[in-house]
């Protein structure tokens, strides 16, 4: 047995014979309506400085064509400038109102297709440009009309694994429902082993907000988990994992004990419609950046292209339960019938 930091090496596998699915342990009484509001309330209260994510870095505003996406009922257009760097602003020129995310990109110059009205990123006729910033993983833009907070700099970006050392993947996905349903979701653990079973055994939540769940409970506001995530047959993965919300439309779950330490999934719920839209729609970004200090990992990393959309499928299953979890919320609470 080899030793590697300090550590005896472990197989990240498991081998766990989970229950029949309707014989798991209710997890109803634990998962309280109020605590999970609560959860809810205090990071709808944190400030976001009005920055939204609008993509991957990967996949906006290539060097030929920009990238457009409507936040909180706004046209915004994206594109590279000629060194790479990122410019926004708003989707309709200021001409005649054509759809400037059907435009060209030209020598880092956005060109209208209408009548050729030339943007480089400054003000001009009118447009003026957006705050935008890429962290190397996700795109956000400031958009301090439709935030109406006080601005700030630059987003509030999670804690990640080192990019030299991990593999990201990004999976975005749209549902009929408003930021605060995407949010709730992930601020409620105890769905996971009932409604994903085909993807998690035994969750067991062991620490809530503000000591609820005994001394494993997270001091920053978070929800402290335990739980296998399936491989196949039997083969389980184990981990420790702790969700917490930093701002109002982010929920980050970090792996803290077991394979992948370190690794974060962050869950970004971007209005797509104003707010108040009698059908609003949403759109979740979650960004997968996992790393492990195994020495094959570093094969992992090679082969990032190649994984990548094995990621994205496995977000993308997730998330359809999940979204239906997000729209049935909205659909009772826009109605008068939401429980909780």
């Amino acid at each position: 047995m080899s030793a590697r930091h300090g550590r005896s090496w472990t197989p990240p596998l498991r081998v766990r014979r989970a229950p029949a699915w309707e014989r798991q342990a209710p997890t109803w009484r634990e998962a309280r309506p109020g605590l999970i509001a609560g959860a809810l309330e205090r990071a709808s209260a944190r400030p976001s400085g009005n920055w939204y994510v609008v993509g991957a870095s990967r996949e906006v505003g290539s060097r030929e064509r920009p990238y457009g996406r409507t936040v909180a009922g706004e046209e915004v257009v994206l594109w590279r400038a000629g060194d790479g760097s990122l410019r926004a602003g708003p989707g309709v020129c200021p001409h005649l109102g054509a759809p400037l995310r059907d435009s060209r990109v030209v020598c880092g110059t956005l060109l209208c297709h209408w009548h050729g009205l030339a943007l480089n990123g400054g003000p001009l006729a009118g447009w003026e440009p957006y705050p935008v910033y890429d962290d190397g993983v996700l795109v956000w833009v400031r958009l301090d009309a439709a935030g109406g907070e006080r601005a700030s700099g630059r987003p509030v970006v999670p804690v990640r694994p080192e990019a030299g050392g991990a593999v990201e993947a990004v999976f975005t996905a749209v549902g009929r429902c408003e930021p605060e349903d995407v949010v709730a979701n992930r601020l409620d653990p105890w769905h996971g082993s009932w409604f994903h079973p085909y993807a998690f055994v035994g969750l067991k939540v062991l620490g809530t907000p503000g000591g609820d769940a005994g001394e494993g409970a997270d001091a920053d506001d978070g929800f402290t988990v335990e739980v296998s995530f399936k491989v196949a047959g039997r083969l389980v993965v184990p981990v420790r994992a702790v969700f917490t919300a930093p701002g109002p439309r982010t929920v980050v779950m970090r792996i803290t004990e077991g394979e992948g330490a370190g690794s974060v999934v962050e869950t970004h719920a971007t209005p797509l419609t104003a707010p108040g839209a009698a059908e609003p729609r949403t759109a979740v970004v979650e960004a997968v950046v996992a790393a492990s200090d195994r020495r094959g990992f570093a094969l992992a990393r090679a082969a990032a292209p190649l994984l990548r959309p094995l990621m994205r499928g496995t977000a993308g299953r997730l998330w359809r339960d999940d979204l239906a979890y997000a729209e049935r919320r909205w659909a009772l609470r826009s109605t008068g019938r939401f429980p909780g």
